[in-house]
């Protein structure tokens, strides 16, 4: 379908829109909330709420979260606040099972989570409305983070295999009120963020929010990270049976990314002797020489880094009665993106002869997408039975245009290992262990001798995507102590990837339907516990990223014959239980998660969809505060992963998933103490993990694995805080205390991230 065939009909249904309030049974509240833009809030700021969170956001959710048969992690904005969190992947860490992936050239540059193993960076939803494009969150416009664990498909449609990420924007309430954060620190970290309410009328308020942030990254040289955004909004009709939302949200950002440091090796068979295994780790001791943590293999006068955000929401919601809500939402996005990263190479064998080839990842990503959802939640009873239910309808439309940059690295023609004698003093290849940043590298033809402006390359990728959905979900309480929940979502869904050249266009189209759902059951031996079994399918067709990440079964000229949907689906079984007069919140969670139907490439070389991944594992979660001075929240996840069949013969059977730590451990807690004092610290734990698998030859002839992997890391961050007024506040964050060197992404092959080290900064606070 193209563009201006399908625009009208989301025009049409975006002046209906969604709902994204919170269905009848999180409505049951005390007396004084109300209930704003799909949230419970008081008059009072949100970010006073504490670590524990009762209700998500969603109005798909028809239980409150200790009655919700599924894990659910609700990140609060005191725990972003207070470990001094400044963008989406930093707030992430906080939470165990998460883990994230690095980019490169086909698959962008920007956040890639993983839930539960499961690559989550298409399943990311603003709002409830999914995120596409290539680009790195903040959170200074985020009032909360929900991470959804299981196959999640019932809920957001395609994908979401291993579970779904939904963040949550600050929107205005009654009331006046102001916070100014201005911080300082270590390696030139300057940043100052706004939210700022203003009631201006007894129903209405506008709300604003901004930010601007600039900061070098400690322990690394030459990066740098500089960002400015905002994001005002307006309400009508607050505390009314009918309230209407305004949302803009702008971001952009201008950095000098990070090419991390190779990997030690490229692990070719005709440039090793082994008798085993070889374990390739990054390059940290290379023919008895160290290579210092803060190396720098990218180009100062080259690389780059820009995005540009821009977000469009409304949201209608009425009160049909006093158990019948209509809610409605429409949402107009634009993310785009360009950068040139110095990739360091090992795939050549440099590495281990004490040079890294530069080479040059390129991307340029101008994404757009519209939604509209209309969703209907209430009560009512059959007979016996009471129901807390919520129904709606979804359409959405995303287009994806990208290419890269005609970044010419070829100045010779026949290189073995690519650090010929002309690579080097063209400087498209370096010193393992002095690079200079500064080289006057020059954009040189193969064969040329001039160099010539950088521009886009003559090709663009085009992919476009349209979704109908309709969707239902019902939590029926049989007895007091017996709830049952079920979820049921149909999706149609329709895509087209083409190829835009001078030569003319070639074009491959999808049409797709699939039916996902879930049930779950949950006994609650008492009101302050649940004890649940629950059972989720996920669906993820070709082309489910819109070309903006990496996917295993992506739309291709080699694969057009026969595409199908990779099926997921999730087992769990929980317990979920309130202390403290509902002040703690403790969970545990044994789960297994399975694809089938995952595309292999046979023995022939054609595809077939006989792959299969499996994961399980516990989950511990704890949140809220044991004692009324002592705040905690974090948790462990276990993971066993395997994936059972990557095709005939394939390296990768048997093999556990890239990205996915075994144990995965994280808690953030604090202390109050008397006279307005708070210390406080995290700890943040990652078993090895592995970024790919191949073969090498053994020395008798025998095939042996190649094993890629970064090692496991124990992180320690510290805080402390003083209130001097009740309008002004100090709090001190020192973030990596130990100043550990670790590395917290990796990307397949070539390249690991290396993690920022030791940073101290101060914020001060102002409130009105």
């Amino acid at each position: 379908m193209t563009a201006s065939r399908s625009i009208p009909s989301f025009l049409a249904l975006g002046c209906v829109g969604a709902m994204t309030f919170t269905g009848p049974a999180q409505a049951q509240e005390a007396e004084g909330n109300q209930r704003l833009g799909g949230m419970t809030v008081t008059d009072t700021a949100l970010d006073e709420s504490g670590y524990k969170v009762d209700n998500a956001a969603s109005p798909k959710y028809t239980a409150p979260l200790l009655d919700t048969p599924r894990s659910i992690v609700v990140l609060p904005s005191q725990v972003i606040q207070e470990s001094g969190s400044t963008s989406f992947v930093e707030a992430l860490r906080t939470v165990p099972g998460i883990t994230f992936g690095a980019g490169e050239g086909g698959n962008p540059q920007g956040d890639r989570p993983f839930i539960r193993g499961f690559d989550a960076q298409g399943s990311t939803y603003v709002d409830g409305i999914r995120s596409v494009g290539g680009q790195s969150r903040e959170i200074f416009a985020i009032e909360q983070i929900e991470v959804v664990k299981g196959s999640d498909s019932s809920m957001g449609g395609r994908g979401s295999a291993g579970g779904s990420l939904n963040l949550v924007s600050k929107m205005p309430h009654l009331g006046t009120d102001a916070r100014a954060d201005l911080a300082y620190g270590t390696q030139d970290y300057k940043r100052a963020t706004l939210d700022a309410n203003y009631q201006i009328g007894e129903t209405a308020a506008v709300r604003l929010n901004g930010m601007w942030h600039d900061a070098d990254v400690a322990g690394r040289d030459v990066v740098t990270y500089n960002r400015w955004g905002v994001s005002p909004s307006l309400a009508f009709g607050l505390g009314t049976a009918t309230r209407a939302f305004i949302n803009y949200y702008h971001l952009e950002s201008d950095d000098i990314p990070d090419p991390g440091i190779p990997f030690e090796r490229a692990g070719n068979a005709t440039q090793v002797n082994t008798t085993a295994d070889l374990q390739i780790g990054p390059a940290e001791v290379i023919n008895g020489r160290a290579v210092d943590r803060s190396t720098f293999y990218g180009l100062a006068n080259r690389d780059f880094r820009e995005t540009n955000v821009d977000e469009l929401l409304l949201r209608f919601e009425r009160d049909l009665s006093d158990r019948i809500r209509l809610g409605a939402t429409a949402k107009y996005a634009n993310a785009q993106q360009a950068y040139i990263i110095t990739q360091p190479d090992d795939s050549q064998g440099n590495v281990q002869n004490g040079l890294v080839w530069r080479r040059a990842n390129t991307r340029w990503s101008d994404v757009d997408s519209m939604a509209g959802q209309i969703n209907l939640a209430g009560t009512f009873d059959t007979g016996g039975l009471k129901h807390s239910f919520a129904a709606g309808v979804e359409a959405n439309w995303e287009k994806s245009d990208r290419g890269t940059f005609a970044v010419n690295t070829n100045v010779s023609t026949s290189t073995a290992q690519r650090c010929s004698a002309a690579n080097q003093a063209a400087f498209n290849c370096t010193s393992l262990f002095a690079p200079n940043p500064y080289d006057n590298w020059q954009n040189i033809p193969a064969n040329g001798t001039v160099g010539v402006p950088i521009t886009k390359s003559g090709t663009t990728a085009r992919t476009e995507a349209t979704t109908y959905a309709i969707y239902a979900f019902d939590t029926i309480t049989i007895t007091d102590a017996l709830l049952l929940n079920l979820g049921l979502r149909q999706d149609w869904y329709k895509t087209t990837a083409s190829t835009i050249a001078t030569t003319g266009t070639t074009a491959l189209k999808l049409d797709d339907s699939f039916l996902n759902y879930q049930a779950g059951l949950t006994f609650k031996p008492v009101s302050n516990g649940s004890i649940y079994a629950s059972y989720a399918k996920s669906t993820t067709p070709a082309g489910s990223m819109v070309g903006e990440g990496q996917e295993g079964n992506a739309i291709a000229l080699t694969t057009l014959n026969d595409l199908k949907a990779e099926e997921t689906k999730s087992y769990e079984v929980g317990t979920k239980w309130e202390f403290m007069d509902a002040a703690l919140g403790l969970s545990l969670a044994v789960f297994r998660t399975e694809t089938t139907n995952a595309r292999t490439t046979g023995s022939n070389g054609l595809p077939e969809y006989v792959g299969e991944r499996r994961i399980q594992g516990v989950e511990v979660g704890f949140n809220g505060k044991p004692l009324p001075f002592w705040s905690i929240f974090g948790g462990y996840t276990y993971m066993d992963s395997e994936i059972r069949n990557a095709g005939v013969g394939n390296v990768n059977n048997g093999k556990p998933f890239p990205n996915t730590p075994k144990h995965s451990f994280t808690a953030w807690t604090t202390f109050d103490i008397p006279g307005g004092l708070q210390i406080g610290g995290g700890a943040i734990h990652n078993s090895k993990q592995y970024g790919s698998f191949g073969t090498v030859v053994l020395d008798d002839g025998t095939t042996g694995t190649i094993v890629r992997s970064i090692p496991g890391y124990w992180r320690f961050d510290a805080t402390a805080a003083l209130t001097v007024t009740d309008n002004v506040s100090l709090r001190v964050n020192v973030q990596n205390l130990t100043n550990k060197k670790y590395y917290d992404r990796t990307y397949t092959t070539h390249y690991a991230t290396i993690a920022a080290g030791r940073s101290a900064f101060a914020t001060l606070s102002l409130k009105y």
